[in-house]
């Protein structure tokens, strides 16, 4: 088949074409999607390519768009990937009759009568649920490692800025700022597989899509143009201020729940003295200490929930400076 005819057909003839194809066709979708989905595309081209050294681009494009697919096709696969993969992840609610009505149609047998709706969850339930939210715990785990990762993030921006603006006299400064820049988009990609999986929200699998139909120094153009490239930056510098604050809330919050909860445990170390007692001062008296557990319960209820709202409120952060331009 000639390129006349592929033209003819509405098949690319070029990976650059099949790319723009497949990128307009996941218009709209998630950007963290539309990146993997245009560097497996990439991959899967170049290696089509780089196997038959022998046949022409446009023959080889040909052919993959009957195996691997046309564009449009492979956009549609991604899309319901996507959707299957993100019902699966959700938290598992208490309704197990999808599950059953799936198992019964796998097996070839007849599936029961169509139930009611999912009864939306009560008040009482949402409140006393984010215990069972694995993204809670994430939340949280999150929140006390961001101190150490924002520190990290933002010493590496500081000194490889530093390093790459006062050697940019010298040779050497040109190949470290490009090595720098690099080294940016690797960190990045390192943080969005972080966020993924503690915070729940869906970031790139991949490294970030770049067109190889352009030269080296091009791309070393584009990566210096590249809006990301800045976003990601400013990202790491606000890493260090968020670390210490949701490090602060993390630790303190929890710190003083955990300790209400256990009060009355103290408690009986001391069961002869009729209060509490810190720094001198008559704080409580110890039959009350029940009730402070009660309280330190609630607040560690009510961290859980804080964490799980600052968690959403970053993973959209990251999403919007590290993959949304």
């Amino acid at each position: 088949m000639n390129e006349q005819n592929l033209a003819g057909s509405g098949l690319p003839t070029t990976i650059a074409q099949y790319l723009a194809q497949l990128r307009a066709a996941l218009q709209g979708a998630d950007p963290a999607m539309v990146q993997d989905a245009l560097y497996d595309a990439e991959e899967y081209l170049r290696s089509e390519l780089a196997a038959q050294p022998g046949r022409s681009e446009a023959d080889v494009i040909a052919d993959v768009a009957g195996s691997y697919g046309a564009p449009e096709e492979v956009a549609e696969i991604y899309r319901e990937t996507e959707v299957t993969v993100n019902r699966a992840l959700r938290t598992p609610r208490a309704d197990t009759s999808p599950v059953l009505r799936a198992a019964a149609e796998a097996s070839g047998v007849a599936p029961a009568a169509p139930t009611a709706a999912p009864v939306q969850r009560s008040l009482m339930a949402r409140f006393f649920g984010v215990v069972l939210d694995p993204h809670t715990y994430g939340a949280l785990f999150y929140m006390l490692l961001s101190l150490a990762t924002g520190t990290f993030f933002f010493s590496w921006v500081v000194t490889g800025l530093s390093l790459s603006l006062g050697l940019m006299i010298l040779i050497i400064g040109i190949p470290l700022t490009v090595l720098f820049f690099g080294s940016v988009r690797g960190l990045a990609l390192l943080e969005g597989r972080l966020v993924e999986a503690l915070l729940g929200e869906r970031m790139p699998r991949r490294p970030q899509y770049t067109d190889r139909s352009r030269t080296w120094l091009q791309r070393i153009g584009d990566m210096f143009t590249d809006g990301r490239t800045w976003l990601t930056l400013l990202y790491f510098l606000l890493m260090l201020p968020l670390g210490i604050v949701y490090f602060t809330i993390a630790v303190t919050l929890l710190a003083v729940s955990l300790a209400f909860i256990w009060s009355p445990v103290a408690a009986l170390f001391d069961s002869t003295a009729p209060s509490i007692y810190i720094d001198g001062t008559n704080v409580l008296p110890l039959e009350f200490t029940p009730v402070l557990a009660v309280v330190g319960a609630l607040l560690l209820l009510l961290t859980m929930h804080l964490a799980r709202g600052i968690g959403k409120l970053h993973g959209l952060l990251a999403k919007n400076l590290l993959v949304r331009l």
